[in-house]
């Protein structure tokens, strides 16, 4: 089997986060700390003045406490100022400061409230994207059992080095990528391989750092520093995606700007007119923009949930307001448009080789793999009561198939295109679409297995109704199998428009294309689609089969399915039509309530209370985007 990989998650020990915490665990952001402080300030206040009845000098003690915890926000903002960075957070900012100045200070500490807690709720929305990576972060054990001349002695994972040999007890976390150097049994690696069932090992077979061990210890070979690892960098990309500001948030930005400019210019207006100053504080407090500060991030997070309810994982948030826009779908081909598990449908012996032999040779071997075909030659012998043999020496390096001795045999399972002998080139049959990989034994020529992999049962009916459902102009099939089952796959699913035998490179180099004309999205399940999934405008992972195409992916599809990529397309413009009503009928309802205050009708402390029921409104609307719904998508219907 030519191009074999084997997938490896070393742990992220020594990885921190941003803000210095360890993967996975998260503190609580300073924004988060202020809405906390804020909201027992004001009840502190509120009890103090009207239940205990103390002078109102000793209450505004406590809100004056609450505008100075306040004061890393307004940092921020000058900071923000400083770079030209006019948002729709800048009112509230002046709106603390007018409040602190004119001595309405529970009115600037509602304010206050209102900023952290709308800009903590974002922070949570973002964040919450990465709950299955995050998942995987806490996994690692914090220590492993090196072996010495002493014995096993426990040391931390940062003492960990290459060649160490490490016993793994039964049951235990695996704690570092390697190869097993004494002992036989089985690993669960169902969290890296989506595959329900235990991969057999034996002295040769390589581990994966997070994979939990059976009922046998074994010892192992350390081959990866775990602070080389991919899964550090899985734990890097999440960072970045819970730092990345939803697109969404900043539309609301852009609609704050003239929004600002319009509750200033009527503040001024007011107070000109009034000659009360309160009046200008009166009308930037019920202005202050908190459907775009709560509505937006409530809304992002219910959409977060409601997908996760349906099975996907939502990487990065902007994407939500992005999908319903591609114009452009661009599909691979294995494990998207067809189930990604190929059965085994040919078994072509050489002269004087059995069946029964080929497939005892080969179930032997691929009990060891992580390879896709070698489910399917498991499952085939399985159905025929083909019983596997003890295998020793087990190799399987990237590019050079599966290797081992079996007896006084010596078994290989590669491609046909690793095959240089021009004598066994010449004992294979031809081409034919569909998969294969040569058994060879001894160096001779065994066997040729063939492999076919369906279409997805909705496939079709997916594609037929991107169309008239969501006005896609352009289906493209970009795939790195052989033409001629590439155009097989395409004329039973209705796609016209094919790339076949793509390397990564050319399948970057099509999609940067298509992306430079229109949104374009792009769906894939392979590690040499990340590259693809990286230029997309949308990129959705089918399965977490990869983690290098988990960490490519706006969204994983953990359950790979087409209808649910329809879901998370309806999720999305459901999403973005409720956020922005939510913040638009909020801001409209705002301005009700400034030409109000710029008449005098409406005091700051009022103004701020009906600002209140405003923001309730909007976060009440949005949250119906989190509703549960029985259908969320249009597949079969015209």
């Amino acid at each position: 089997m030519s191009g074999r990989t084997t997938a490896s998650a070393p742990p992220a020990i020594g990885v921190t986060t941003a803000d210095g915490n360890p993967a996975g665990h998260k503190a609580l952001s300073k924004e988060t700390w202020i809405a906390f402080a804020s909201l027992l300030g004001i009840a502190t206040s509120l009890v103090l003045r009207f239940v205990v009845r103390t002078p109102a000098r000793t209450s505004d003690w406590v809100l004056i406490a609450v505008l100075l915890a306040g004061l890393p926000l307004l940092f921020d903002l000058l900071k923000k100022l400083a770079a030209f960075e006019v948002g729709s957070d800048a009112l509230a900012g002046i709106s603390i400061l007018t409040a602190a100045i004119l001595g309405e200070y529970l009115a600037g500490a509602i304010i206050v409230l209102m900023l952290s807690g709308g800009t903590a709720l974002e922070l949570y929305a973002t964040r919450r994207a990465s709950t299955v990576l995050s998942a995987l972060a806490k996994r690692v054990p914090s220590s492993a059992h090196r072996l010495a001349e002493s014995g096993i002695v426990e040391v931390s994972m940062a003492d960990v080095r290459i060649d160490d040999r490490l016993v793994v007890l039964p049951h235990e976390i695996c704690p570092a990528d390697g190869v097993v150097a004494e002992g036989h049994g089985a690993m669960d690696e169902s969290y890296l391989t989506g595959e329900p069932f235990q991969i057999a090992k034996a002295p040769g077979s390589e581990v994966l750092s997070g994979a939990i061990n059976g009922a046998d210890a074994m010892t192992i070979r350390v081959t990866t520093l775990p602070i080389d690892s991919r899964y550090a960098k899985i734990v890097q990309v999440m960072e970045q995606a819970e730092a990345q500001r939803p697109r969404l948030r900043r539309i609301a930005d852009r609609l704050g700007g003239w929004y600002t400019l319009f509750a200033l210019v009527i503040a001024a207006a007011g107070w000109i007119i009034g000659h009360d100053p309160r009046r200008f504080l009166a009308v930037l407090v019920i202005a202050t923009p908190c459907p775009l500060l709560l509505a937006i991030p409530v809304a992002i997070i219910g959409a977060i949930s409601l997908a996760a309810s349906r099975g996907i994982i939502i990487k990065n948030p902007s994407m939500l307001e992005r999908i319903d826009r591609c114009r452009t779908i661009i599909f691979d081909k294995t494990g998207t448009l067809t189930y990604g598990k190929p059965s085994l449908t040919d078994v072509i012996c050489a002269p004087g080789v059995t069946r029964e032999q080929v497939l005892r040779l080969a179930t032997s071997l691929e009990q060891y793999s992580r390879h896709p075909l070698a489910i399917s030659i498991l499952e085939a012998a399985r159905a025929e009561g083909i019983v596997a043999v003890n295998v020793s020496e087990i190799s399987e390096r990237p590019g050079e198939g599966l290797r081992g001795r079996i007896d006084s045999d010596v078994v290989e399972i590669s491609g046909r295109a690793k095959i240089t002998s021009s004598r066994i080139v010449a004992q294979l049959p031809p081409h034919a679409a569909g998969m294969e990989c040569v058994v060879l034994r001894n160096g001779e020529y065994a066997a040729t297995l063939r492999f076919q992999d369906v279409p997805r049962e909705e496939s079709r009916s997916f594609i037929d109704h991107l169309v008239p459902h969501h006005q896609v102009t352009r289906v493209m099939l970009v795939s790195g199998d052989r033409d001629a089952e590439v155009q097989h796959l395409a004329t039973l699913v209705g796609i016209e428009n094919v790339h076949s035998g793509t390397s990564p490179e050319e399948k970057l180099a099509i999609v940067r294309d298509e992306v430079a004309k229109g949104p374009t999205l792009f769906l894939g399940d392979g590690i040499n689609d990340a590259p693809a999934m990286e230029a997309a405008t949308v990129s959705v992972a089918f399965g977490h089969n990869s983690d290098i195409t988990a960490e490519a992916a706006d969204a994983v599809v953990l359950e790979p399915s087409l209808a649910a990529v329809d879901e998370l397309i309806h999720i999305g413009r459901r999403m973005r039509h409720i956020a922005l009503q939510s913040a638009v009928g909020g801001m409209a309802l705002s301005m009700i309530g400034m030409l109000a205050a710029a008449a005098g009708w409406l005091a700051p402390v009022p103004g701020a209370i009906a600002q209140e029921v405003i923001d309730v409104l909007a976060v009440l609307n949005a949250l119906r985007v989190a509703a549960p719904r029985m259908r969320l998508n249009d597949l079969g219907h015209d």
